[in-house]
């Protein structure tokens, strides 16, 4: 189908609406040439070479409008009914709109967009002058993102109403006064106002090229011209900063990737999911409120001079309504190969008289010096390498068996997961990878005999992704040893880079480049790690929300599969014992005071994320907060001698009244309780190895599934 271009006319005709533009119009943005160029050029490739071609259709064009509509307004507080029913007209066209590189339909959205952005934030702080009545028994919904969208201008007065009233109840409850309160959000809707004039035509094309790409699939990526130049430096603060990739969500800069061996990840104190509402400079410098700025300006703000100082304020990824923030100090550095290196530990565990030794080898990443190694460094650092020379020092220990800590580890180099799995299992396939073709192909390690054929065990949680499901899921196949935690992420699927200016044999960047899935990954059983991830034989209680972090959370994810096993022989037989070591668990935690209090927290946090409504009223919120005081007071009170002067980060008025503080509280001890509970059941997998019948058979060398 072609668009009319008098139709498009009159679409565009539609942004100056329904409201009164108090503050007046932003900038009216137009797409660019080579942005429409980049576009076709995307969707050629993309519906060629990705591993599930996806035609450029109706079908995908009403896709790509609402992941475009949602980009923009999650939560339907901006845009209005009638304003939804317009877009909706042209949403078959933008597939048109694409081969035809005239972006003019999203673009026209945008600015539609941005003048919402603008009367909202007018109407928002208007209301500030005139204060609020909190002793009306109302409520507010905070999962909006299914709700309708507002059917008039009345109806959408009446939801900012609610929206601001929150935000100020927030603070009112978090002990700041009606001036300060006053003050604080209107900086906060000033930044969201002025940030509407900001925009550019490169912001609106990438966010149009986001919701394009992602409707492919959700780990395919577009990286306009100033983005990709930008990538590395920006979004990863050119590792001289925090270590920490940002992303937007919901007008918050909210923590998308901690970079292993980074200051953030080091420190403990920030975690996947938590948002930055303000950031300050060295150890006294005022902290200026960044909601609702762009986030290139906050990259600016955080990224600094080696070893100087930057205070964050952090709203917690999992805080409920009237979780206080907290401020956290970090120092800037370079993230060096040493500080992601992997470091062993050993633990002494209790089994009755006797005392069981478990070394604990914590991986952060599939790190490898490629420099190095291209420079024929023949020792250049590796995490298999570092990994073998721990394996060697354990054994000196003399300890009973070895736990692989991958939580949090985000995957790296595949050819480090292999080669770190042959350290367990020796010579054999480990993984399988099938292209857009369908040909499958088998990775095998080719190490003679494992380095290691003692007990062990892979302790993973929900961060645990890509290669680390590689080798997870390599030593639960082969019954090599026990798998603990949670649920692993669930990507399988392999990723590239092209540059589309190298493709169109452009002299300077304009193009861009676009990253699209290309492969998937196999189990040496058949199954992929896609979508389902490594499931733990033995489950610990999960901190993290599966609905909205993990390959599931993904609406478009690809589906879990599988293909023909791989020629391999497993070289043990973890399941026979797997139903006792389950059952000493289940008898072990059931009496450790630490642990259930960690289940108790998990189970308080999953219930502060699925309350979809909150009160407007003062008494009834306070009332909460007391009952929530009152239960962490009590918990304390039992803590059993552990030693609860530790130092949380908090300001000292921040410590009362705050479910945040069992959030938190559950972050800490999650390590410790589940780190301990792991490695007791590493030492109840050797005592039956020790004491049973041997549970291992030698494999037969030369299987390598060729």
């Amino acid at each position: 189908m072609r668009i009319q271009h008098g139709f498009l006319f009159a679409f565009l005709a539609i942004a100056p609406s329904a409201y009164a533009l108090e503050a007046g119009s932003p900038p009216v943005l137009t797409p660019l040439p080579q942005q429409g160029q980049a576009a076709h050029l995307s969707a050629q490739f993309l519906t060629r070479f990705h591993y599930r071609p996806v035609p450029l259709d109706d079908a995908l064009s009403v896709k790509v409008m609402n992941r475009f509509i949602k980009s923009l307004d999650p939560d339907r507080v901006l845009f209005v009914q009638a304003d939804i029913d317009k877009f909706m007209t042209v949403s078959t066209k933008i597939d048109d709109a694409i081969n035809q590189e005239d972006l003019q339909i999203p673009f026209s959205i945008f600015n539609l967009y941005e003048q919402r952005v603008v009367d909202r934030m007018t109407y928002a702080r208007s209301l500030l002058k005139k204060g609020f009545d909190f002793s009306v028994k109302e409520d507010y919904s905070l999962q909006r993102d299914k709700q309708p969208w507002p059917q008039s201008e009345a109806e959408s007065n009446d939801l900012w109403r609610k929206r601001v009233k929150s935000d100020w109840l927030r603070l009112k409850l978090a002990g700041k006064a009606d001036d300060a309160i006053r003050d604080t959000l209107d900086k906060r809707y000033q930044n969201s106002l002025e940030r509407a004039y900001k925009y550019k035509s490169d912001d609106v094309f990438q966010s149009f090229m986001d919701a394009y790409t992602t409707s492919v699939d959700p780990h395919t990526d577009y990286f306009g011209a100033t983005a990709s130049a930008e990538f590395d430096i920006s979004m990863k603060l050119s590792l001289v900063g925090i270590g920490a990739v940002l992303q937007e969500r919901d007008d918050y800069t909210t923590i998308r990737e901690l970079v292993s061996g980074g200051p953030a990840q080091l420190s403990g104190k920030l975690a996947v999911g938590d948002r930055i509402t303000g950031v300050g400079q060295g150890e006294t410098g005022p902290i200026k409120e960044v909601v609702g700025t762009r986030l290139d300006e906050i990259v600016q703000m955080i990224r600094g001079a080696k070893d100087s100082v930057v205070r964050l304020d952090i709203l917690p990824a999992d805080a409920g309504p009237d979780a206080k923030h907290r401020i956290i100090s970090l120092v800037r550095d370079k993230i060096s190969l040493e500080k992601q290196a992997a470091q062993k530990t050993i633990l002494s565990v209790k089994d009755g008289d006797a005392t069981r030794k478990v070394g604990v080898i914590t991986l952060p990443a599939f790190y490898e010096d490629f420099e190095a190694r291209r420079k024929g460094d023949k020792d250049y650092r590796s995490a298999s390498r570092d990994v073998a020379k721990l394996l060697t020092e354990l054994k000196q220990d003399n300890v009973d068996s070895v736990l692989v800590d991958l939580r949090n580890n985000g995957g790296g180099s595949l050819s480090e997961a292999i080669d770190l799995t042959g350290l367990f299992v020796g010579k054999g396939p480990i993984v399988q990878q099938r292209d857009a073709s369908g040909k499958v192909d088998v990775e095998s390690d080719d190490l003679a005999q494992p380095a290691w054929t003692g007990p062990m065990g892979v302790l993973i949680n929900r961060g645990s992704a890509s290669a680390s499901e590689i080798f997870a899921a390599a030593i639960q196949d082969y019954g090599r040893g026990v798998i603990v935690g949670e649920p692993s992420f669930g990507k399988g699927t392999v990723q590239t880079v092209v540059n589309l200016d190298q493709v169109a044999h452009n002299a300077k960047p304009k193009f861009g480049e676009l990253k699209l899935t290309v492969a998937q990954f196999f189990r040496v059983n058949g199954g992929t790690t896609q979508l389902r991830g490594v499931t733990p034989d033995i489950s610990f209680p999960a901190l993290s929300d599966p609905k909205t972090f993990g390959e599931s959370s993904y609406d478009n994810a690809l589906p879990w599969t599988q293909v023909k096993p791989a020629n391999y022989v497993p070289d043990g037989d973890i399941k026979a014992v797997l139903p006792q070591l389950q059952s000493r668990h289940d008898a072990r935690v059931q009496n450790d005071p630490d642990f259930q209090r960690f289940v108790q927290d998990v189970a308080e946090l999953k219930a502060q994320r699925e309350k979809g409504v909150i009160s407007l009223n003062e008494t009834e919120r306070r009332n909460e907060m007391a009952a929530q005081a009152k239960r962490l007071k009590s918990r304390e009170q039992i803590n059993d001698g552990v030693d609860t002067s530790e130092d949380d980060g908090l300001q000292a008025n921040e410590r009362s009244l705050s479910a945040d503080i069992a959030i938190e509280k559950a972050r800490k001890s999650a390590k410790d309780v589940l780190l301990n509970e792991a490695a007791a059941i590493l030492a109840d997998e050797a005592d039956l190895q020790a004491t049973g019948p041997k549970t291992a058979a030698q494999r037969p060398a030369g299987t390598d599934g060729k």
